[in-house]
């Protein structure tokens, strides 16, 4: 928010977690007035004393606003009793808020801080597997490999993807490795520990009808290599191989749709 006449206000966040709720509520009210600015500095993870006489001190130097989510008794009774004896000004964002959930729940509250974000870490857990899935897609990076929780290795066209993307749902991080005769398998597939791993096998027949299909669904030839059964055998003897040697379990896939291989990959993780 930028001023017109420069009048600037020096606000203070402090909370026993991130700080983010009382952040938003400042701003969010702040930005109400015309021509008026904040300059907003944040204490987060405040859980002591000496640190709320610190805070105090340098508000009372700067003539800065405290804006608290200050949840435990002891924490918030001392930040208000030394801001009062200090003509320091303070807004509590959050007691009110527990104060009346209090009479509305007819139940004393935890006073435990930081929970809205073990609510929200199951969800950043999420977002982060996800986007650990797409980096490490068909073995664009082999580095991955060492870092995933699930490897999953097949030939073209085994549902690697979209079981990749299913198991980051159940927040997984897992990288797979596609596998052609042509090339060796990246080195990283032999160091890591096997039960990580998991081979996608499927029978020779449904593979050639599905890159039959797919083939024909980008108008190319169907009758190319790649659709081939001779073909596709050299490769799934080539993925037994490669198996073999990694010493990991594998899956058939024939047949068998995405959600119920992640669950048969989940039973064997857990």
């Amino acid at each position: 928010m930028k001023s017109t006449n420069h009048d600037v206000k020096k606000v203070y966040i402090v909370s026993d977690s991130v700080g983010e709720t009382a952040e938003s509520v400042i701003k969010a009210a702040a930005i109400q007035f015309k021509d008026c600015e904040i300059e907003v500095e944040k204490f987060p993870f405040v859980n002591d004393l000496d640190t709320i006489n610190e805070i105090i001190f340098s508000a009372k130097e700067n003539n800065a606003l405290i804006a608290f989510t200050l949840v435990v008794p002891e924490m918030k009774d001392h930040l208000v009793k030394s801001a009062e004896e200090n003509n320091v000004e303070i807004i509590d964002i959050i007691t009110p808020t527990i104060h009346k959930l209090t009479s509305i729940f007819q139940q004393e509250p935890s006073y435990k801080p930081g929970l809205i974000h073990k609510l929200d870490e199951d969800y950043f857990k999420r977002v982060e597997a996800i986007e650990f899935a797409v980096k490490y897609d068909d073995g664009r990076d082999p580095r991955g490999i060492l870092k995933a929780d699930i490897v999953l290795i097949g030939v073209s066209r085994t549902s690697k993807t979209p079981l990749s993307q299913y198991l980051a749902l159940k927040r997984y991080k897992v990288a797979n490795v596609p596998l052609v005769p042509e090339v060796d398998p990246p080195e990283e597939l032999f160091k890591i520990n096997p039960d990580k791993c998991f081979g996608l096998r499927i029978s020779p027949e449904q593979l050639n009808h599905i890159r039959i299909e797919r083939l024909t669904a980008l108008g190319l030839d169907s009758n190319a290599n790649y659709a081939k059964i001779n073909r596709i055998k050299e490769e799934l003897d080539h993925f037994e191989n490669v198996m073999n040697k990694i010493g990991c379990r594998v899956i058939d896939v024939s047949n068998r749709a995405v959600e119920e291989t992640a669950n048969r990959i989940l039973a064997l993780v857990k």
